[in-house]
């Protein structure tokens, strides 16, 4: 088929190619192509000359409505700064009681408590604060040493068995380790235990249970109390609840009682100001009134 014969079909010109009897049409491009186009060529020139667009060496073309998206983030931050520093200075001077009455309030301490946690707190008591093995969980009613925004608070300032002066300080004895308790009767005690939290372990262990019963009160009850559901003054953990710091099960807990325990929080008063410390507390105390 020779080039310019018309396509009697269509009306089109083809091109004089054919394939298997198959004639290619040489199709014009639609109008609208062409307008589309003309438009894009046309916003782009309108762009370069209005906005930022060219590299010139050490700067850039600045446009005639001079945006610099640089500046209009740095305004945008210091507005969000403004309004934050609002807020957390009322949350400086407010009492806790009244800033977790505060829908407003609580929600700036929710946001900022979440960055202040997982950067401070995170690699220990994991990025929900539901704890690791050695380490509580935070979202809890068993606290160690009291659970109220005050006492976390304080926790927080003065750590636990750290270097503060006035840091927490508690330590559980190496029974074993010590020769303070033969290893029966650590077995014993560690049965009796099990039970207060796990009635149903004492089945076939009656003996051991009872044995261990007279151990703890001997030699347990003191810190942990008659009951075992612990002392927040002495920061000794309640043994009858489901939460256990390192473990609850038969073996964890001889090896507790055998070589004792003696956990580790640092003090953060030099590292975060006070107001960071209230939002941090009253953002673990949140996470537990949320369960």
């Amino acid at each position: 088929m020779g080039i310019g014969e018309r396509d009697p079909h269509t009306g089109h010109m083809t091109t004089g190619h054919e394939w298997n009897g198959i004639t290619e049409l040489n199709t014009p491009v639609p109008r609208p192509v062409y307008v589309f186009l003309a438009a894009a060529a046309l916003f782009a020139i309108l762009y370069w000359v209005l906005m930022p667009a060219w590299p010139t060496g050490g700067s850039y073309t600045k446009g005639l409505l001079g945006y610099d998206q640089r500046a209009a983030v740095a305004e945008s931050l210091r507005e969000a700064a403004l309004g934050r520093a609002a807020l957390t200075k009322k949350i400086a001077a407010e009492g806790f009681d009244a800033i977790t009455a505060d829908r407003d309030l609580m929600d700036t301490v929710r946001q900022t408590g979440r960055a202040l946690f997982g950067d401070n707190c995170a690699a220990c008591h994991g990025r929900e604060a539901t704890g690791n093995k050695g380490f509580p969980n935070l979202t809890t009613a068993s606290w160690l040493w009291g659970g109220s925004p005050e006492t976390i608070a304080e926790t927080i300032r003065v750590g636990i068995n750290s270097a503060h002066p006035d840091s927490r300080t508690s330590q559980m004895p190496a029974f074993g380790r010590d020769g303070v308790l033969p290893r029966i009767e650590i077995e014993n005690v560690v049965a009796y235990v099990k039970s207060l939290s796990e009635p149903q372990s004492a089945r076939g262990h009656e003996a051991a249970v009872a044995a261990g019963r007279k151990v703890f009160a001997s030699t347990c009850a003191a810190c942990h109390g008659e009951q075992g559901t612990g002392n927040s003054e002495l920061g000794t953990p309640n043994l009858a609840d489901q939460f256990w710091i390192y473990g609850g099960d038969s073996e964890t807990l001889v090896k507790t009682v055998w070589g004792g325990r003696q956990g580790q929080m640092p003090t953060w008063e030099a590292r975060l100001t006070p107001v960071e410390r209230k939002i941090l507390a009253l953002y673990v105390y949140d996470l537990r009134r949320r369960q």
